[in-house]
């Protein structure tokens, strides 16, 4: 799965990104549940908040599992750019 990923261009960054990203769509999930949903007392935003929150460890996972794939295939220091440059080459 890691390869594939890897084949279409998904890099370990991409992964990290996604991992933050997904850190503050928590706190905008958890505020925006609170907010929009009133009589749905707190409980209800927690679950919303602890439903989104649940995906950062598995894009930081996937970040990790590729950064540990670029390291064995050699592509780590390299941008997404040149990587495409040298697939386009060969």
């Amino acid at each position: 799965m890691v390869k594939k990923m890897h084949e279409m261009g998904i890099r370990s960054e991409h992964a990290y990104t996604a991992a933050f990203a997904s850190i503050g769509l928590t706190v905008a999930a958890w505020m925006a549940s609170l907010q929009a949903e009133p009589g749905t007392g707190l409980a209800r935003a927690d679950r919303w908040g602890i439903f989104v929150g649940e995906w950062a460890p598995t894009f930081f996972g996937l970040g990790l599992a590729l950064s540990h794939y670029e390291q064995h295939d050699g592509t780590l220091t390299a941008s997404v750019q040149e990587i495409r440059q040298h697939r386009e080459a060969g």
